[in-house]
């Protein structure tokens, strides 16, 4: 067994003909990898991901690269080709370097890129501007890019260069992410939980028919908003978001983005204080039940 990757989250083996993650305690905000491990986070994404990539099958037959589950942190997935050098080859069973974005409310970057004026909100079906929290009167559907070092917005013409997918492979993809958020919606709403918006990837295998790959659905890739709280008015976070909330009210966000866009130095981003790292094992754990029903 060979390490042939080592990600923000997990280390990746070869293992001949499959793939094992290990997930890690690590954990990563705006591309940056952050100096502290939280406790039972790797454990957490791990069981998460297999019990969504499970689900969709019984309940969608939508496939994954999913095989099983060595330990609580391990997963072994089928394994496709990578190519991190973009451009339109025509490949099957390679793995697709975009990332595919399913946004259903106003929040995080999406807010900002409307502050800033890079996102008409008009465009998106809001009369006057939104504030965070606002349903999207329709779902918003985003792609970015995945091995640089940074991911930006892609507009379907760059998605498909660098993808390597045709247009029609690209809206069936969208088409695929909104029946597995179906899945997630019926799951969760029912254990109090509100699906903000979250990220998946995907390779193309056999027939170059798209497989769901990677994580989705954990408190990392996807936002969760306390439902209860939400209708009386308040947002409350339950995923990463409220690490990245940390960044941003510390001022480090806006110094990162602003060093980004001038092309300066990126400052090294501070450790977490103790008691936040605390709280966001526990919000690990929590999450781990509140999405899948199940004790931890």
């Amino acid at each position: 067994m060979e390490l042939i990757r080592t990600g923000k989250v997990k280390e990746v083996y070869d293992e001949g003909n499959t793939l094992l993650f290990k997930f890690t305690d690590k954990i990563s905000v705006f591309d940056k990898i952050i100096p502290n491990k939280i406790p039972d986070k790797g454990e957490s994404l791990c069981r998460t991901s297999a019990f969504w990539f499970q689900l969709i099958k019984e309940k969608k037959g939508i496939d994954s690269h999913y095989i099983d589950c060595p330990s609580r942190n391990e997963m072994r997935v089928r394994k496709f080709h990578v190519d991190e050098s973009g451009g339109s080859k025509i490949w099957i069973n390679y793995l697709v370097p975009l990332e595919f974005v399913m946004r259903y409310y106003v929040a995080g970057t999406l807010m900002d890129r409307i502050k800033k004026g890079k996102v008409n909100f008009h465009e998106l079906g809001f009369k006057v501007e939104p504030k965070i929290g606002d349903k999207l009167p329709d779902p918003l559907f985003e792609m970015t890019t995945k091995f640089e070092k940074t991911d930006r917005p892609l507009n379907i013409a760059e998605a498909s260069e660098i993808g390597g997918l045709r247009r029609d492979e690209i809206l069936e993809i969208k088409e695929l992410i909104l029946r597995i958020d179906s899945v997630i919606d019926d799951q969760i709403s029912k254990r109090g939980l509100i699906h903000a918006d979250g990220k998946k990837e995907f390779a193309l295998g056999e027939g170059r028919n798209p497989i769901v790959v990677d994580t989705f659905g954990t408190a990392d890739e996807d936002r969760f908003w306390d439902k209860e709280k939400f209708e009386e008015g308040k947002l409350v976070e339950l995923s990463k978001e409220s690490v990245r909330q940390y960044y941003r009210s510390s001022g480090y966000y806006d110094l990162l983005y602003s060093s980004r866009e001038d092309g300066n130095k990126e400052p090294e981003i501070e450790p977490l204080p103790e008691n936040l790292i605390k709280e966001t094992s526990s919000l690990y754990r929590e999450m781990y039940s509140k999405l899948t029903g199940q004790k931890w």
